[in-house]
Parts: structure tokens; sequence; C-alpha cells
């Protein structure tokens, strides 16, 4: 029969009691308990203390929801439901050797309706457009016969749709008061943003008041970037805190994944499986050590190896780079440095004039064995892959020549910013520095690092008349040379008008084919990979794409990509899974699903474990 590894939590020994975990597994956090004496006299601390700092709050600061758009309607969060709900409507059919399992998403869905701004006498504060509490919709594919309830999907399969909010701790406060609890840190006038920074600390975790503020949040746990899988477990994540383990079946949120206190500071929103399957990350932080590199071996129970990388700065690194030997950082200028924030600049800042350079680690080594190279300041998010080639190291990513994080310096007019941001620009020469327009535009760009020479060769592979994000590959040649990368394409024109991304279609790429390209808008030749584009339709925008590959002794593209699409003329929303064989080709199925699905971030296909 087919099962989830985690379902209901009992291969990990998991359970629920009414004032926390009962756990038998050492990798969960548990739910400390303390003497009763000692958990009155802190409780009534603690009570007297958040009817204090409320006060405080209530009194100088007042909560605001930002305005949605009407070209940002699918942005706007949706109603949990938690249960599976039946899914009849399939157009195609799934193909029969589709693998049975689950295709999961992230995204953000503000629990309160709205993203949330701050006002006071210090000045004003407001979330981003990345925030909003994580909410997590699946798509369960089983066998008919071989689950619990679903619709018929043709073919003998069984399909079914839930959406679950991550039950993050700051969520279940916010959620308790059933108000906005956290005022907004990530941008706004720098006084605001200091009193906010110190009064989430104190306010949301009042018994620790006495003792340091530093053991309070600053910033929610929001947990709506990504999902990733290891040893058949899946985990949701972003990157300010630990990772939240999730039930598969349920979509019940488990707890916090700290390795058995192992690590106990925060992730990152993509780590990477090395060729010999271990897990690799970072952390990041604002204060040294500013970056720590983690492995974690294959089967999820030990962290192998945890070393400060030695930086001098705070970074924002949201991907890593894996190869069979060595682990690559990204060390670009996109920063976090609370003392600016109380000299009174950002806390978050792509500093377009410093240095950027890439570290080639052995997987178990120090901050010593490191080799860097120093490389034109860029702004990276995502990696699609890297690789060794003899004495060289490969790394293709996305490269933008600035960052849509955390978006404009404040007060500027940002819709204005975000708008100009991606409209495609005519060549890199016309590119000015003092404008914003273009700076989105993601190509897929090349360095080759010599390891011997210390020579760097870099190229990109895609034109400037066109922006891709959310890189994704077959994940079984993670580190490995790869022939073929898909991603989502930015529709240029909507994305200007939202003045968020839209994604209007898919693509291919052939690393190993190239020819020349006539760019329309540069007017001039040049050699380019091979791509080819999946059309998804007039005013259809899709999220969370990923490569599902088939089972067995198969080439590297034989396999599906599945993806959310949105139509917002009919405001349904789908599941497309299309045959990366026949990329151009129509979907081999269109489910429509019950209720409407928000764009969101990152998706993963987590395939159901067989036992006999």
């Amino acid at each position: 029969m087919a099962t989830f590894p985690t379902t209901a939590g009992h291969l990990y020994g998991i359970r629920r009691r009414h004032v926390g975990y009962h756990l038998r597994s050492p990798h969960i956090r548990p739910v400390v308990r303390r003497p009763p004496v000692a958990a009155g006299v802190l409780g009534i601390i603690g009570e007297a203390s958040t009817r204090l700092l409320d006060a405080v709050v209530s009194s100088n600061f007042k909560f605001t929801g930002q305005p949605w758009l009407p070209s940002q309607s699918n942005f706007m969060p949706v109603e949990e439901n938690g249960d599976a709900e039946l899914i009849g409507g399939i157009e195609g059919e799934i193909s029969q050797d589709f693998p049975e399992g689950v295709y999961i998403r992230n995204g953000p869905n503000p629990l309160v309706g709205a993203l949330q701004s701050a006002s006071s006498v210090l000045g004003l504060s407001s979330e981003t457009w990345l925030e909003g509490e994580g909410m997590l919709h699946s798509i369960t594919f089983s066998k008919s016969g071989g689950g619990s309830g679903g619709g018929c999907g043709g073919n003998g399969w069984t399909v079914s749709y839930r959406n679950r909010f991550v039950e993050s701790e700051t969520l279940r406060i916010e959620r308790g008061r059933r108000s906005p609890a956290f005022l907004p840190v990530i941008e706004g006038d720098a006084p605001a943003v200091v009193a906010a920074y110190l009064l989430n600390q104190a306010r949301n975790r009042p018994s620790l008041i006495l003792l340091n503020l530093r053991f309070g949040k600053a910033i929610k746990d929001l947990s709506n970037t990504n999902v990733f899988e290891l040893s058949g477990r899946a985990f949701s994540i972003t990157e300010n805190h630990l990772p939240h383990e999730i039930d598969l079946s349920s979509l019940e949120t488990l707890g916090t994944w700290d390795l058995n206190g192992a690590w106990n500071r925060s992730f990152m929103a993509h780590p990477r499986k090395a060729p010999g399957g271990e897990l690799v990350f970072v952390g990041a932080d604002a204060m040294k050590p500013f970056l720590v590199l983690g492995v974690i071996s294959a089967d999820g129970k030990e962290l192998k190896h945890k070393v400060d990388l030695k930086l001098e700065r705070g970074i924002i690194c949201h991907d890593i780079g894996v190869t069979k030997r060595y682990n690559i950082i990204l060390d670009m200028p996109l920063t976090f440095d609370l003392i600016r924030l109380v000299k009174g600049g950002p806390l978050i800042k792509f500093e377009k004039e410093s240095h950027a350079r890439i570290g080639v680690m052995p997987r178990y080594g120090d901050a010593d064995s490191i080799k860097w190279f120093e490389v034109e300041p860029f702004c990276s998010l995502h990696i699609v892959n890297c690789y060794e080639d003899g004495d060289e190291v490969v790394i293709r990513a996305g490269r933008s020549r600035g960052s849509i994080i955390p978006g404009p310096e404040f007060k500027r007019n940002r819709y204005q910013w975000f708008s100009n941001g991606f409209k495609i620009q005519l060549t890199d020469e016309s590119y000015d520095d003092n404008s914003n327009e273009g700076l989105f535009v993601t190509r897929i760009h090349e360095w080759t690092l010599n390891m011997k020479t210390s020579n760097v060769k870099q190229r990109y592979l895609t034109g400037s008349d066109l922006s891709v994000e959310m890189p994704m590959i077959n994940d079984l040649y993670g580190g490995l040379c790869n022939r073929y990368a898909y991603a989502q394409l930015v529709d240029s024109e909507a994305s200007s008008i939202c003045a968020l991304p839209k994604f209007g279609s898919l693509v291919k790429f052939y690393f190993n084919e190239e020819k020349e390209n006539k760019m329309k808008l540069e007017n001039t030749c040049c050699k380019y990979i091979e791509m080819e584009r999946h059309q998804l339709g007039a005013n259809n925008f899709c999220s969370g794409a990923t490569f599902v590959p088939k089972q067995g002794d198969v080439k590297e593209d034989d396999g599906w990509v599945i993806t959310f699409v949105h139509d917002e003329d009919t405001n349904t929303s789908q599941v497309h899974i299309i045959d990366a064989k026949n990329f151009e080709g129509d979907p081999i199925a269109k489910i429509t699903l019950p209720r409407r699905v928000p764009y969101g971030f990152h998706g993963t296909f987590i395939p159901r474990l067989r036992t006999p």
C-alpha cells in the first residue's frame, strides 16, 4: 500500500496534547513545562507586562490595512479550509505513470485580510509585499481505492485539494488577539522601525522582558516561502526562523525543527540536497556571526557540520549551491544592518556600489577553506544549479542588476517604483544607473570559476528581452551537470500594471544547445541557449511550478512540470500538468479547483513512499 511518511505523525511519535506536543522524536522542539509556582509567578508578570505594553502600543500606534488594487485581486488572502475537498473537474487525463504523492505550494496569506502599516509620532512602518502568514495549498494524487476521499480524476486517479495556515507561534499570537500584534519592521521611518523592533520583542514575549529583550521576537515567523523534503518529511520555511514540520496528509503543523537543539538560529528558504543526500543550508543574522553553514545527514537525524563563515556584513542569503564536493556561497550586496537602521537608514538595502563575491567551500570545510572569487556586483535570489567540470566550478543562476527586496526608498512612489522595475529595457548599455526601469529583469547567468588559476569567466545565457524567475530542474541532477531547466516567465506588461510579479508562461531551457538570436529589442545578434515556451493563455498566470520526474531509469527531462494557474477573467484556479518532452503542447491535464488559490511562491512535489 502507499503511505505518507508523516501521516498523523505516527512514524515520528508526535501527538497533540492540550498544552503542547508529546514527543518521542528528538528533532521537534518540545514545549518547556515549568514547575507550577514558577509558572504562576511568570504568568502574573507576563499578564501585567502584556497589559502595559498593549496600552503603550494601542495608545501610540495605529494599524492600517494597505489597500489592494483591482489588478492585485488574486494576491488577496483566502479563508482557511483545512478539510480535503474532492475534485471531479479534470480536463484531459493524468498519466498512469505520474507518481502518487502531494503537490504542495507555499505563499503569503495575511491573517487579518491585508498587509499592515503602523503610524505613530515616530513615523510610519509598513509590511512589504513578501509578508503575510504562510498558507499551504496541496493537491493529493492517489490511485483510486488507495486513499480516503477524493474526486475521480479519470484513468484510475483520485484527486483532492486542501489549504491550511502554517501554525507558527506568532500566527497563534495574532489569531488569539483577533487583531494585529506585531508592528511592521522591514521598511519605514527609521525611528518607527527601531521602536517596532524593540516593542515586538518585549510585547509578544512579556515573560522575558525582565531578562533580555533579545530573547523576544522582533519579526513574525511567516513561514510563507518554500516547502522542502528530507528523508520523507516535509518542512515549511522562510529565512528568519526555524523550519516547521508539516503532516502531508492533513497539512497540520507538527512543530519547529531544531535538530534536538543543535541548530539555534534562523534557517534559509532554499536548502540544497547534495549529490550524497546531505542537506546543506545557512542561517543569517543581523549580528555576528552573520552567516553560519550547516550540513544535515541524509536521514535528517544529525547535524553533521556547523561552522561560522566569518563574513563581515549581514547578507540576505536566499539560496545556496552545491556540487559533488563543494558548497557555493553567494556573497552579494543585499544586506541587512542594524547599525545602519539606528543611524536612520533602511534595515535592508541593496548596496549597488558595494562588492560581490562567490565562495567555493569544501563540503565540511571552515571559513579559512573557502576560495573567494571577486565578481561584479549582482543580485541573485535563485540558483538554477552548480556542478564541477575538471578544475572549474560552474554556477548558473538568475541575475538582475538590482533587488525587488525590500522595495524603494521609503516615501518614494511605491507603485511607480515597482511598475518601472518590471519594464523590459533595450540593452544593458541603455540602463540609467539613477533609474529603476528594468531593475528586476532577471536573466540566466553563468559564472565559471577556475579553482587552480582563480580565473572567472561569465556570460548571460538568455537575452534581455525576457525576465525569468523561480527556476527549477530535475532534482536528481542537483549538483551535477544538467542539460535542462525550467522557469516561470514574467509578464512584463501585466506586472507593470499590477506593480507585483505575474508569470504568464513557462520556459524550458536547453543548456547544450545554442543559436544566433536576433534580439527584437537589442537589434543585435547574440548566442543564447535554446528555449521553448509554454503559453498559459490571456490573463492566466502561474505560481509554484515544479518538475516531477518519472520513476525509474529514465532521461533527465522525462517527467512533467506541474503548476497552479489562475484565470483572472473567470476568477477560477486550476492545476496544470505539462509533459516536459512536449513542452509547447497543451497540458495533459487541467484540474479545476473548488476555490481560488492566490499567487504564491515556491512549490514542490513529494512522492508517496511505497510499503510492502
